[in-house]
């Protein structure tokens, strides 16, 4: 068996993930759902000696060291794999993620409209939110990938690992892989604003120094974007100021309050069809309104101003999940996994909800 095979089979599945575990055959993930492959279980000495035939010398230094790595992983005439290395009982194992060759265009992505006028801004502090596997990076890559055939300027991204590739078209984007091209997040920030930039994309905002510095360069005139694991625009506020000490945290909300521009919380959903996922989201933009909320720390009001904030292009969670089931793209009972106010369900058709029911 060679690992080669097994990523062909991932890419003919149309599978999102490949899990090479010890005493399992290898596992793929299908529309969010996981499947064992047909191929031989695999003992430790299997899934060690699939995983190293994919690492470099440095890289196994770095792993054996570390007990942890990231990589990315391209095999011509199949895909890109965004790829973590891992033990589990003295295991080596791995997990895969795919990553197209090609930058999707942003229109395919279902995302709302506003997501192009965020990515069209020229400075500010643009998240993209949500838990891991829900099309983060893949959002971003498309923001990017519209300023780059937009705008003439110079986009600077530090990821962990460099998922999508980008070709320069009017502008110049350079990326910068952290272990190969910089030593972490926080590194490469604090030198960024002496390299020009005019967008900088911050794979994942993972610390305080790495929020600090992005926090800041949103703050002078460069359009910053970038990733965090919460699954709402108020717990994604909270996030970023409860990460710093109680004495900062003051200025942070100053700063916050000046520089937020738009948050986009998303979910990917199985489709009431069986059909691939469907992608939910939740937008809160930079309004005056939610400026102030911010500086004061009244971050209990955010839903209530995304709730009324249709006209600026804002929508709750509960409200794109209400419009999913209406179109039935999505059935109640999966969005009900997700709901947070359940009187927003109130109205809903009782053929819709039963049907999920049956």
């Amino acid at each position: 068996m060679h690992l080669k095979e097994i990523l062909e089979l991932v890419v003919e599945k149309n599978a999102s993930d490949l899990h090479i575990t010890a005493g399992m055959a290898p596992i793929i993930r299908i529309d969010g759902t996981l499947y064992a492959t047909e191929f031989p279980v695999l003992s430790p000495d299997d899934t060690k000696k699939l995983i190293y035939g994919i690492l470099n010398d440095n890289q196994k230094v770095r792993f054996e060291k570390e007990l942890e790595l990231d990589l990315s992983l391209f095999i011509p005439g199949i895909s890109r794999f965004r790829v973590n290395v891992h033990r589990q009982k003295g295991s080596v194992e791995a997990a895969f993620r795919t990553i197209p060759t090609e930058v999707p265009h942003i229109d395919i992505l279902g995302l709302p409209p506003v997501a192009k006028t965020l990515a069209r801004l020229p400075n500010g502090l643009v998240l993209v939110t949500g838990p891991t596997g829900m099309g983060k990076s893949t959002t971003m890559a498309a923001m990017v990938d519209l300023i780059n055939r937009e705008r003439r300027c110079l986009i600077i991204s530090v990821e962990d690992p460099i998922e999508y590739l980008h070709k320069n078209k009017k502008s110049i984007v350079k990326q910068r892989e952290v272990g190969s091209d910089t030593r972490s997040f926080s590194a490469a920030l604090r030198h960024v604003l002496r390299q020009d930039p005019d967008v900088i994309l911050v794979g994942e905002m993972r610390d305080l120094e790495t929020i600090s510095t992005a926090i800041t360069a949103a703050e002078t005139g460069h359009l910053v974007i970038s990733s965090l694991h919460t699954p709402d625009a108020a717990q994604t506020v909270d996030r970023l100021i409860d990460v710093f000490p109680p004495g900062q945290q003051k200025q942070i909300m100053v700063q916050l309050g000046g520089c937020m521009q738009g948050v986009i919380a998303q979910l990917l959903m199985p489709s009431k069809d069986g059909a691939g996922r469907v992608l939910a989201t939740e937008v809160m933009i930079g309004t005056p309104g939610i400026k102030n909320v911010i500086r004061e720390h009244k971050t209990h009001q955010i839903p209530t101003q995304i709730q009324t904030g249709a006209q600026r292009g804002m929508h709750s969670m509960d409200q794109c999940l209400k419009g999913l089931i209406l179109e039935e793209k999505v059935s109640y009972q999966e969005a009900m996994v997700y709901a947070k106010d359940i009187e927003e369900y109130r109205d809903i058709p009782r053929s819709l909800r039963e049907e999920s029911v049956e």
